[in-house]
């Protein structure tokens, strides 16, 4: 099996196509592939789509390759404008299909553009490699309006487009890097904005059921995907006082089993937790299913709110334990409808 393929980071192609048309402009040199300079001292050499003179500047153009990575900016054009600011410095700019921050509590204050700070830094010392001079950088991704909607973008209040990443300038394959630098940055908008008690859900099943059964903000909210590990030891680092995970047992019994990445391609099945929980408080073997949906179906009523409260509380106890104790932890478990299935911990704080 051969080695999948690296990437190049949004960053990175901003930086590229930066450097290309600040060249075009200072000394009309235009180019089909460019050099730049990464973060920890390599240099790459990046293609262009173009580069041309416009009637206030020059701009140039980088197709992002992702590489083997499933990355839904795969794709996209990275285009930047340029034109002399009469300043000294660089100065940055979000133009169409690119975000900008609304929410404190990330890495650029609200107001500027969601182009992030080892970006910044990749543009600038491209740049430099041209010009001393001050430079207006304009980055637009074209249809990135459309793609944000994808991410958590809207969910950390970043507005009207893609944000601008990278902190290496290459993606390195089925990384999970990217998704955890945005889960961190959910954590912090959640913590700026006030939040002590926040929401833990798996996804959006998970976050319907929320706002449907309890009194939760959109900062409360946070979608954790598989990573509860890495989230729940990011918690311990923020004055979180509560934390209410709702989800469905599917996932979320994964938890009691250690497997705290709960992808299904890094941890066991939840059916055998389930089925030996049930055996354990029904006092029978559970009735064959093929899922844990299928598994809570086939009961009644009754049965189904021992074995809910009962996953529940195993669930509790391990992120308790996982936590150190430093939370006072509730767990809400919810079937595919968002009904309510089991419970354990105090639920005042969000009613």
């Amino acid at each position: 099996m051969s080695a999948l393929r690296t990437g190049y980071t949004t960053g990175s192609c901003a930086a590229a196509a930066a450097k290309a048309a600040v060249r075009l402009l200072a000394d009309g040199r235009a180019s089909e592939r460019l050099e730049i300079p990464l973060p920890g001292g390599a240099r790459s050499v990046l293609p262009l789509v173009y580069a041309r003179l416009t009637e206030r500047g020059a701009e140039a153009a980088v197709r992002k390759d992702a590489g083997d990575d499933p990355d839904v900016t795969n794709g996209v054009l990275i285009l930047v404008s340029v034109a002399w600011n009469g300043e000294d410095e660089l100065e940055f700019s979000a133009g169409d299909g690119v975000g900008t921050v609304t929410k404190p509590g990330l890495a650029i204050p609200p107001g500027e553009p969601a182009i992030n700070p080892v970006p910044r830094r990749m543009i600038r010392e491209a740049v430099r490699e041209v010009t001393p001079r001050g430079v207006r950088v304009t980055i637009a991704i074209p249809g990135g309006r459309e793609i944000a909607r994808k991410t958590f973008n809207p969910r950390i209040g970043i507005v009207g487009g893609l944000s601008i990443l990278g902190t290496t300038g290459i993606v390195r394959p089925f990384s999970c890097s990217a998704i955890r630098e945005t889960l961190r940055c959910t954590l912090n908008v959640a913590d700026a904005a006030g939040i002590r008690a926040p929401v833990f859900v798996p996804g959006h099943i998970g976050e319907r059921a929320a706002r449907a059964h309890f009194r939760v903000t959109g900062e409360q909210v946070v979608e954790v995907g598989n990573e509860w590990g890495f989230v729940l030891g990011e918690a311990l680092r923020r004055p979180f006082s509560a934390l209410m995970i709702v989800g469905h047992p599917g996932k979320l019994a994964k938890l009691t089993a250690g497997d705290w990445d709960t992808h299904s391609g890094r941890s066991g099945s939840a059916l055998p937790v389930v089925e030996a929980m049930h055996e354990k408080v029904l006092g029978r073997p559970a009735a064959p299913a093929a899922t844990v949906e299928g598994l809570f179906a086939a009961l009644p009523a009754e049965g189904k709110k021992t074995l809910g409260d009962a996953l529940a509380a195993a669930i509790n106890k391990a992120v308790g334990k996982r936590t150190e104790g430093s939370f006072n932890p509730a767990v809400v478990l919810i079937d595919l409808g968002g009904r309510i299935i089991g419970a354990s911990g105090d639920l005042i704080p969000w009613q």
